[in-house]
């Protein structure tokens, strides 16, 4: 499976050692575009269940609040790489990451940003905590990291049926948007193949 998978790709910015957590690009610079997509590789759950699934947009911090691709230079600083975005804001693309990820298990009757009725059996209800890159010291590396909180919400009287935090990382092979990129592809395929099991096999 392709670790890149660009939806447009203008051109590689080379970012040599600290220039890659250099500022924001102006605003007149073409912007390359990537998206992520759920993993191929998602098994297939043995029975369909006869459910309504709604997959709510995930909460976030401001600094996610955005179409940027976030890298951090420390604990407490948050910057974005230059020359590059994903198609679509943080929150909304892991919400179709997530949604796709459970469509692909093909275990349940409906999985949507919205019911098909006036409410659905169950919702899954999400915190994004981390999705970012931060950059090794000493090395031409960063580490990607993504967490989500996850809950299963039963509609009909708003119980919590399961909840699991989720994290996975990425070791990236160097500093360039395109390699920073496959890092992200590379751990959202852990985490999406984790979540969408977790969630098929919890509502057996």
């Amino acid at each position: 499976m392709p670790l890149l998978r660009p939806l447009a790709l203008v051109a590689l910015i080379l970012l040599p050692g600290c220039s890659a957590l250099s500022a924001l690009s102006q605003a007149t610079e073409a912007l390359d575009v990537y998206e992520l997509r759920a993993p191929e590789s998602i098994a297939e759950a043995p029975r369909r269940l006869r459910l309504n699934v709604t997959v709510e947009e995930p909460t976030t911090t401001g600094a996610l609040m955005t179409d940027r691709i976030m890298i951090k230079p420390s604990d407490l600083q948050a910057q974005y790489l230059p020359g590059a975005r994903w198609g679509e804001e943080v929150p909304v693309m892991m919400q179709s990451l997530m949604l796709r990820a459970l469509q692909a298990t093909d275990g349940l009757t409906y999985v949507g940003r919205e019911p098909l009725g006036l409410s659905g059996d169950v919702a899954v209800v999400s915190d994004l905590i981390d999705f970012q890159g931060r950059a090794v010291p000493g090395t031409e590396t960063a580490i990607v990291t993504l967490r989500v909180s996850v809950q299963l919400v039963r509609e009909r009287d708003v119980a919590i049926l399961a909840s699991r935090t989720f994290t996975a990382e990425a070791q990236t092979a160097g500093l360039e948007n395109a390699q920073i990129v496959a890092g992200f592809d590379q751990a959202s395929d852990i985490l999406l193949a984790e979540f969408a099991d977790w969630v098929v096999t919890g509502l057996r």
